[in-house]
């Protein structure tokens, strides 16, 4: 598959493999797979340069979450996605108790591109309250949360945003959310990616922004992402294989860039997704805060 668009590093994993030989094993990559809380999950460490130019992504951890069962809005399913989220968070979160600095992005008028700003309502903001009502609130953990925007609305790059804040705070960590772009219908608004390499905006949909990453920071980033959108190329190119046809790749050039699929009930997807990772990234800050109580501090 020669016109894939993906964020996930499983993806791209996964299109090596159908292109290789069957014994064949890729160097510099790391890959496992687990079912934990009855979810899929799938680890891929990109450990060296080699396994990065072979997938296309930088090197560092990606976790991959498969929700399912989230689209059927199950009562038990989202404290069991909380709970796996924030699991896997947790282990790529620095040790200790200082200042985190959350970061939703995209255009919240845009659904498709709200996962990171619907996210960043559903954050227990602490901060303020930590260090002013330390006797009511000092056994929480300090934590900001911004939505910068995108540059068309602010004039402004994210990137340089959160930089700013960054500096004057001096987080221990930032954690950004962002919308994805993915290779599978099956996987929109169901798979959660959680990565220690950063993010460069926009880069699924052709529309690539300065990265937000430990170099470019200055402090460590964690991003979370939820894929949105496949590509009408992408679409075309799986049916293509699947039916067993062969489409010229001038052909299907014509394609790309020019249309971004999406569920028809994303709302309520993203609300959905904002949800379960705004409390799972609560869950793994503050922690012993149930569920119950987040939503009497968000109230």
């Amino acid at each position: 598959m020669n016109n894939i668009r993906t964020d996930l590093a499983l993806e791209a994993h996964e299109v090596w493999q159908e292109s290789a030989e069957e014994s064949t094993e890729l160097r510099g990559v790391w890959a496992r797979e687990t079912e934990e809380n009855g979810f899929h999950i799938t680890r891929v460490k990109i450990l060296d340069e080699e396994g990065a130019k072979s997938l296309g992504k930088p090197c560092g951890a990606y976790t991959t979450i498969e929700l399912s069962g989230i689209s059927r809005r199950d009562i038990e399913v989202f404290p069991r996605a909380i709970e796996t989220v924030a699991s896997e968070l947790s282990n790529l979160l620095p040790e200790g108790d200082g200042t985190v600095l959350i970061a939703g992005l995209g255009n919240s008028g845009i659904t498709p591109d709200a996962v990171g700003t619907s996210t960043a309502r559903h954050i227990m903001v602490t901060r303020h309250l930590v260090e002013k009502l330390p006797d009511l609130f000092g056994k929480l953990r300090p934590v900001s949360a911004v939505s910068p925007g995108v540059l068309g609305m602010t004039g402004v790059e994210s990137s340089e945003i959160i930089r700013g804040v960054a500096e004057y705070i001096k987080p221990d960590v930032i954690i950004v959310i962002d919308a994805l772009a993915s290779m599978r219908l099956s996987r929109l608004c169901k798979t959660v990616q959680i990565t220690d390499t950063g993010i460069v905006p926009g880069s699924g949909v052709g529309n690539a922004r300065a990265a937000i990453t430990r170099e470019s920071m200055g402090f460590p980033v964690i991003a979370l992402g939820v894929p949105t959108v496949v590509d009408i190329a992408t679409i075309i190119e799986n049916f293509a294989e699947d039916s067993g046809m062969e489409i010229p790749g001038d052909k299907l050039a014509q394609y790309s860039d020019s249309l971004l699929v999406t569920p028809k009930d994303i709302d309520v997807n993203v609300s959905d997704m904002g949800r379960i990772l705004g409390y799972a990234i609560n869950t793994a800050l503050q922690k012993g805060v149930s569920i119950a109580e987040m939503d009497e501090f968000l109230s």
